[in-house]
């Protein structure tokens, strides 16, 4: 029997890391195995602080996750966000020998390789590099330009860039978690898989995604990435607020965000008033909502204020640029009432809350569907597309136990020879159906970047 192929992702959040397993079904949905949720310890506004508290908060996460599916956890895809993260738009090109030569993926790569050579600031390190339109002897617009002739390959790029040491301490903390890391996705391409159709890419989007420590933004047009950023400020950022506001701890703030919080202060009614217990045995508080509304729609603006900036840095206000299908919401961010209305209102464009559960299989269970886990199930899509075989059920590793452990050596040796005919025949067992340009690209760069990451962390032991 072919090993089934189990994807994993990890999303090293601000406020919580989630391990997501999951599956393609025979209808090409995706079938959440098992979910594991740990506090977020050691982790600041996307980056690594702690590498110790790191590991414990991956670990707690990684068990819970394998306790809840039955699977065991070999590999994952992790996110990449956090402040240090921002993007640049770059066109380069190749003069090729042989014009009369078909153009193929080394003509691809090479152009590609190049971009790579860009001088960067000191401690930065290219992350990802997505060509949007190719041009050929001057013809533009060409998506595709595999099997064209031509003598001048040129391309425009969106390229993503990130500090080295940051990425590289995700590194170390997922190998000291005991697991490997199979891919490097950024965290808005990954929320954007999970919650934004094909159709709003081509016709113009931008996905906000506000999570507890960034806010990220990705748009996308024509169904190409046009412009990314991280903006450092998420939901801890009203929540702090909201604790220096009403001089209460940060528990109670959080609780009082999550329940009662608004970001129309229009909502409530002066007399609405929720009353907190004090602390150690003092005098209960009592907080009017009306305040406590007016506190998170100070620091909401500030943030819908510094992604509408960015919006308009891409150059939304071009009737060629325009965004027709206006923004998406998703994050845990997106859950705080009335947060559609006053991005509708301070933008002028339409927006919609972002829910991961297009790509769902429908037995999955409402807590998934929440924009909360819109980057999880991003991560495990991406996992699914890079072909990976992340986990192995736990019963079928304590039955090869079983079958080892048997005192007859012919049982054993048949055992065997099932194996290797099995490892023989599985590269054979489906035929690949032909990838896209942009995904040829986005594998072949994202194991040499991987292979990288391992080589720094091997020769750092």
């Amino acid at each position: 029997m072919e090993k089934e192929n189990i994807a994993v992702g990890l999303d090293i959040g601000t406020t919580k890391i989630v391990a997501m397993i999951g599956k393609k079904n025979e209808y090409g949905k995706l079938e959440i195995l098992g979910v594991g949720k740990s506090k977020s310890l050691g982790v600041a506004r996307g980056v690594v602080n702690n590498i110790t508290q790191t590991i414990q908060s991956i670990q707690q996460a990684i068990a819970e996750a394998e306790a809840n599916s039955g699977y065991r956890i070999k590999d994952v895809v992790v996110g990449i966000a956090g402040q240090h993260i921002r993007s640049i738009q770059h066109s380069d090109y190749i003069s090729r020998n042989n014009p009369e030569e078909v153009i193929g993926d080394k003509d691809i790569d090479l152009l590609i390789n190049q971009v790579h050579k860009l001088a960067m600031l000191p401690g930065e390190e290219i992350i990802h590099v997505l060509p949007q339109e190719f041009k050929i002897d001057g013809q533009s617009e060409i998506k595709e330009p595999i099997g064209m002739y031509g003598g001048r390959l040129e391309s425009s790029f969106h390229v993503v860039v990130g500090q080295a040491s940051s990425i590289r301490n995700v590194g170390r903390c997922i190998q000291s978690s005991g697991i490997e890391l199979s891919g490097l996705t950024l965290e808005p391409l990954a929320s954007a898989d999970a919650v934004l159709s094909q159709e709003e890419k081509e016709a113009g989007v931008a996905l906000i995604d506000i999570g507890g420590g960034t806010t990220d933004l990705a748009i996308f047009k024509d169904g190409i990435i046009r412009h990314t950023a991280v903006i450092p400020f998420g939901g801890n950022v009203i929540t702090e607020d909201i604790k220096e506001g009403c001089s209460i701890i940060e528990k109670q703030a959080e609780l009082l965000k999550v329940k009662f919080g608004s970001a129309w202060p229009g909502e409530n009614k002066d007399n609405e008033i929720v009353s907190i217990p004090g602390l150690r045995g003092r005098e209960p508080k009592e907080i009017s909502l009306k305040n406590l509304s007016k506190i998170i729609h100070a620091r909401v603006v500030e943030i819908i204020e510094q992604v509408f900036a960015e919006i308009k840095a891409y150059g939304h206000e071009d009737p060629r640029k325009k965004l027709i299908a206006g923004i998406v919401l998703t994050g845990g961010g997106a859950q705080l009432q009335h947060i559609k209305q006053l991005v509708e209102y301070i933008t002028g464009m339409d927006t919609r809350i972002g829910y991961p559960n297009e790509h769902l299989a429908g037995n999955s269970s409402e807590e998934i569907s929440s924009p909360l886990y819109a980057t999880a199930v991003g991560l495990v899509m991406n996992s699914i597309q890079n072909n990976t075989k992340s986990a192995v059920a736990i019963e079928v590793e304590k039955e090869v136990k079983v079958v080892y452990r048997q005192p007859e050596p012919q049982v054993q040796t048949q055992y065997e020879e099932e194996v290797q005919v099995q490892e023989q025949e599985r590269p054979a067992a489906k035929a690949k159906e032909p990838e896209s340009t942009e995904t040829k690209i986005r594998k072949s760069f994202f194991d040499k970047y991987v292979d990288k990451i391992r080589d720094f962390l091997d020769n750092a032991e």
